[in-house]
């Protein structure tokens, strides 16, 4: 398979780990994506997009809280790789932040699968 590490940045209360995987960009956040660690996250999506991948999976599964802010940044992430064509992925969500997309109904812009294999298969 074929993985390339881009990066990984920490801001304390949440790490996010950038690769290529394919024709998709993975980003794995572990923390919380908050009002104040929202951009660790939307900075590589935005770069990501401009750098021609329309494909990003977001690997939720160390991902423990996640705010409005949070959801913003995703959401504004889907209308950027949509509009080149792709598209974001969610995968592995735990229920407290998969509650969030249910209460809000972001579940239903989004793609979303249980595991990030089934993720990066489709």
């Amino acid at each position: 398979m074929d993985r390339e590490l881009v990066g990984t940045a920490d801001l304390g209360r949440l790490r996010v780990e950038v690769r290529r995987q394919g024709q998709s960009a993975v980003f794995a956040p572990a923390g919380e994506l908050d009002h104040h660690t929202a951009d660790l996250l939307s900075e590589p999506l935005d770069a990501a997009v401009d750098d021609g991948v329309s494909r990003l999976v977001i690997d939720c599964s160390e991902l423990e809280f996640c705010d409005s802010t949070g959801l913003n940044v995703l959401l504004s992430a889907r209308l950027r790789a949509e509009s080149a064509g792709g598209g974001v992925h969610l995968a592995a969500m735990r229920p407290t932040v998969a509650r969030v997309f249910e209460i809000t109904g972001a579940d239903a812009v989004f793609t979303v699968h249980a595991t990030l294999d089934q993720a990066l298969q489709e």
